[in-house]
């Protein structure tokens, strides 16, 4: 069994049902198929992919990205979804360390193909328009696959500053697809509220995967401005799951008056939940909103709070199915309950390892064990509780964002001496970054001017709010800048 042979069995038992909402268009099972297999045989034919081969999506959200997904396993290759908010350098850099020549792309980042081109004169661009309207009925065979290949690469932000790219096999997301629906008890009447982009691990296994595989449906939702629209979309689909981020579920909660909505589960994922978000949601929507955890390199779900039986506020729940989570300290002794250390993962869902990346693929895994560089304990129910998170990581959106990255783009910048980002709280989206820079004597720097040079560098959700000019930046004795004292410190623009 590989991704392609399980959709294929839900395409043949669901043919005629729709697989997919899209505004006004419904797109069936059959129609699904029919596109991928078109997709497949462009590939091979047009652009001559092999097996083995990695082919981006650069895609915003839209009917077509599944079928490209879809095409992409058929013909033997690996997908590789890009953030669609990524700059051209950003993205050409994704394409270079991935060996990416072919990428599905659309007229939307069309401004941005130029770019591309001419910093990977080879790589040959698939417009995705190809995929819309009708498409030829081609019984075309998929290439065989077995669960141990590549079928994706999920890019993450990397603390070097650059991504790494996390090799998931067929195996690791179809583990996550069974464990995730024998969580959320997923039955082929279900339909799924799809509100986040597709290139998203936790919406490419939850919101994409997960539905299609067990014939239920996907709502793909155009827009999430303003929410009451998207409301009124996910109760006239009738809507049963919703996954998404704590930030939307604190907008629901600020909607005036009283909802009805259809859906069974809501689920949150990708960013820490607040409990009070938690309990004002519940006592308004009266249904249980679902915390869970997950991350790129885990296919990305390791736990969620019950449907059924004990949810814990503040927990992101027990294991899922066939998933091991256990405490560690630094020497890889299991600590017991209650004692915090770091959260490791082991079971099928568990990555491959990052692609080309040897050393950090060594420094991930300890055994068969991932090391997922939160900080967390287990209670003595095994409910799970992250009481930290990478060192340094922020959370845009439910986006990692790290700030070494940007830190170094910002020291590009002429007259800069030292540069260090962190987090702020953000109402809107979770977090927010600031920077925190020195100069070198005599040299000026307008901030507003910094900016923009980050803004033609960086996808904007990395851009810092907020930069602060200091004489200098704190530092300990070993001469390491000192965060801590920096979030302490008055921000100025």
């Amino acid at each position: 069994m590989n991704l392609v042979t399980a959709f294929a069995r839900s395409a043949h038992e669901h043919a005629r049902k729709t697989a997919l909402y899209w505004g006004d268009a419904e797109f069936t099972f059959s129609d699904l198929a029919q596109r991928a297999a078109y997709a497949a045989f462009c590939l091979q034919n047009r652009f001559n992919v092999k097996p083995g081969d990695r082919v981006g999506l650069w895609l915003k959200n839209c009917p077509e990205f599944i079928p490209a997904f879809l095409g992409i396993l058929r013909a033997g290759a690996a997908a590789v979804p890009i953030n669609s908010f990524l700059k051209p350098e950003e993205v050409n850099y994704i394409l270079a360390d991935a060996g990416i020549d072919v990428l599905f792309t659309d007229a939307d980042l069309g401004s941005h193909h130029r770019a591309l081109e001419a910093a990977r004169p080879n790589l040959k661009l698939f417009p995705v328009a190809m995929l819309a309207g009708e498409v030829p009925d081609l019984s075309h065979a998929a290439v065989g696959r077995k669960p141990s290949d590549l079928a994706a690469l999920i890019y993450t932000s990397g603390t070097t500053g650059h991504p790494k790219g996390a090799m998931l096999s067929h195996g690791n997301l179809l583990h996550n697809v069974e464990s995730c629906r024998r969580v959320l008890e997923t039955v082929p009447a279900d339909r799924f509220g799809v509100l986040l982009p597709l290139f998203h691990s936790y919406m490419l296994t939850v919101g994409m995967l997960l539905p299609l595989i067990a014939g239920g449906s996907i709502i793909l939702v155009k827009s999430l401005h303003p929410v009451k629209n998207v409301l009124e979309e996910l109760v006239t689909r009738q809507a049963s799951i919703l996954p998404a981020i704590p930030q939307f579920y604190r907008s629901l909660v600020n909607i005036p008056g009283h909802l009805e909505l259809p859906i069974r589960v809501f689920i949150s994922g990708a960013a820490p939940l607040p409990k009070k978000v938690i309990e004002e949601f519940e006592a308004k929507f009266r249904r249980p909103l679902i915390e869970g955890y997950g991350l790129s390199e885990a296919s990305p779900v390791v736990s969620k709070n019950p449907i059924h039986g004990k949810r814990k506020a503040g927990s992101v729940g027990l294991p899922i199915p066939n998933v091991e989570v256990s405490i560690q300290d630094d020497q890889g002794r299991r600590l017991p309950p209650h004692h915090v250390g770091e959260v490791c993962v082991r079971g099928g869902n568990v990555m491959l390892g990052y692609w080309n990346n040897p050393e950090e693929t060594a420094k991930t895994f300890r055994g068969e064990w991932l090391l997922t560089g939160d900080i967390g304990y287990l209670d003595s129910e095994g409910y799970l509780y992250i009481t930290d998170r990478k060192k340094d990581m922020l959370l845009v959106n439910g986006i990692n964002v790290y700030p070494r990255e940007i830190e170094e783009v910002i020291y590009h910048f002429p007259g800069i001496r030292e540069a260090a980002v962190i987090g702020k709280p953000d109402v809107r989206r979770g977090e927010k970054p600031v920077a925190f820079v020195s100069l070198n004597d005599g040299v000026q720097v307008d901030t507003r001017e910094l900016q923009l040079f980050l803004k033609r560098k960086l996808a904007d959700y990395k851009i810092p709010q907020c930069i602060t000019i200091l004489p200098a930046l704190p530092r300990n004795g070993t001469g390491k800048i000192l965060k801590t004292a920096l979030r302490d410190l008055p921000l100025t623009q």
